[in-house]
């Protein structure tokens, strides 16, 4: 279910005001139901993947609590060994498959296993991560087992953030199905608020700047590298708004129940540096990888070299993570390139700096830094965007020689006014988030200011809004 659609707002009310009106005991079976519906108005058979993970790690929780020594050890294996196993088959079977016919065809030119026609269950990854990171916590005793089956499930099931996160932590979300909430109006106002800006940020600005990005990554030979370049930096936005569109809309839903989940974005483009901006971008991936793949390999404590070295796998992971696609490999592998020059060039930047005084200009360094590390990003997006490796290299070369083609789509660039409009709002909104909290301030105002903002908001929304495609989150895929 999107959300983003109607039947997402004869959804929401629903089981919100069911949630409210149940007693305490029979609240979790009912999101559990609704999280259900949810999950199987995409591909109901798809529920049954998620129902074997459930079971596999809700058993391997048990079996971990209940043992000692080295048997802790092989049930978290076996837990971890089902979960890839699960997510490579359906993600990355075809992308392997592939790849091993490549370079067979290339050396004997014959290859026997064909491509197996699969579709990827949507949030396949998102909820298997967070399985995950339940029976790692329980092996490392920092999460007690959870002997409820059903409040397990609800735990993996949980609507909000079933799809695209953000991606829970058993600490702080098991925890809270046991607690009664009982409906707090302020809280229920802020979730609401925030739900209705993530849903601008996708329809009135993602959605309108889709159709021309799509136009022209979809043959970047054809265009100018203007236009390329102009497309990228509209994709930025697009994925942005999407992405953390959606993660708002999550957060808001759980936040009017009475539920917290954690932060997913906190401004990204306003960083000063790549490692920064994953402090700030999809921040509950980034510490999943932090937590359970980076530490665990001798995070901060070990040499330079095995320090870069495994900066480089966690990114490149995650890039494979995102999508089945070397584009996604290069993109990871990229970033982490990025993060080992800036600790290996520390010093000769610092030195820098201090050759050119800008270090008594410190509004101008800002600038530069966050010029500098924005189009970092903006480089490596193009490889997220791009569908192949040779797309990428075409688009890539559009720009650097500035080769003339096609401008951007004329015919699909009717919702571009309406998205500048957008986007003018979105970046005044950021800047004024960045020093005041925009919603504590409109709640302190007297009831006609509150009501006239929220009125002239929900005009702004379906006057801007692009409803009519009813486009999936890009995060879906993943």
């Amino acid at each position: 279910m999107l959300f983003n659609s109607l039947q997402f707002a004869v959804f929401f009310p629903i089981v919100t005001t069911l949630f409210f009106l149940l007693p305490h005991r029979l609240r979790g079976f009912m999101l559990l139901l609704a999280s259900c519906y949810f999950y199987m108005a995409f591909i109901p058979k798809y529920i049954l993947i998620l129902i074997f993970t459930i079971l596999i790690d809700y058993a391997a929780g048990l079996l971990i609590s209940g043992s000692h020594g080295r048997a802790r050890m092989r049930w978290l294996v076996m837990s971890i060994v089902a979960n890839v196993g699960t997510l490579a088959f359906f993600k990355y079977f075809n992308f392997l498959n592939d790849t091993l016919r490549y370079i067979s065809v290339a050396f004997s030119g014959t290859y026997p296993i064909p491509a197996l026609d699969i579709i990827l269950p949507i949030g396949l990854s998102f909820h298997t991560f967070q399985s995950m990171s339940y029976t790692i916590e329980v092996y490392r005793g920092h999460q007690e087992v959870e002997r409820n089956l059903g409040r397990f499930a609800l735990y993996v099931f949980f609507y909000p953030q079933l799809v695209a996160g953000p991606i829970e932590r058993p600490q702080n979300l098991l925890a809270q199905f046991r607690i009664e909430h009982t409906f707090d109006y302020d809280q229920a106002k802020l979730g609401l608020q925030l739900m209705a800006w993530g849903l601008f940020k996708k329809v009135a600005v993602a959605d309108r700047i889709a159709p021309v990005v799509d136009t022209v990554y979809r043959s970047p030979e054809t265009y100018s590298g203007p236009a390329i370049l102009g497309a990228t930096y509209l994709f930025a936005i697009q994925i942005y708004c999407d992405f953390s569109g959606y993660s708002d809309i999550a957060i808001g839903a759980a936040q009017v129940m009475g539920f917290r989940l954690m932060r997913n974005f906190h401004r990204p483009y306003f960083s000063q540096s790549i490692s920064e901006f994953w402090r700030r971008w999809h921040i509950s991936l980034s510490t999943w990888f932090r937590d359970y793949l980076y530490l665990p390999l001798g995070g901060n404590r070990v040499p330079q070299y095995r320090r870069s070295l495994n900066l480089l796998t966690v990114f490149i992971l995650s890039g494979l993570w995102h999508g089945a696609n070397w584009t996604f490999v290069i993109w990871g592998g990229l970033n982490g390139v990025y993060l080992v020059a800036s600790i290996l060039t520390t010093g000769s930047r610092q030195w820098l700096v201090r050759l050119l005084r800008l270090d008594s200009a410190p509004k101008l360094h800002t600038a530069l830094r966050l010029l500098i590390t924005f189009h970092l990003v903006l480089l490596a997006w193009v490889f997220f965007r791009a569908s192949s490796i040779d797309s990428a290299a075409s688009a890539l070369y559009a720009i650097g020689s500035w080769r003339s083609g096609l401008g951007l789509p004329v015919r699909t660039m009717g919702g571009l006014t309406p998205a500048m409009m957008s986007i003018m709002l979105l970046a005044a909104a950021e800047v004024l988030q960045s020093r005041i909290g925009i919603r504590q301030l409109i709640a302190t105002q007297p009831p006609i200011v509150r009501w006239s903002t929220y009125l002239a908001s929900l005009l702004m929304l379906l006057l801007l809004g692009e409803f009519s495609s009813g486009q999936q989150f890009i995060y879906f895929q993943f």
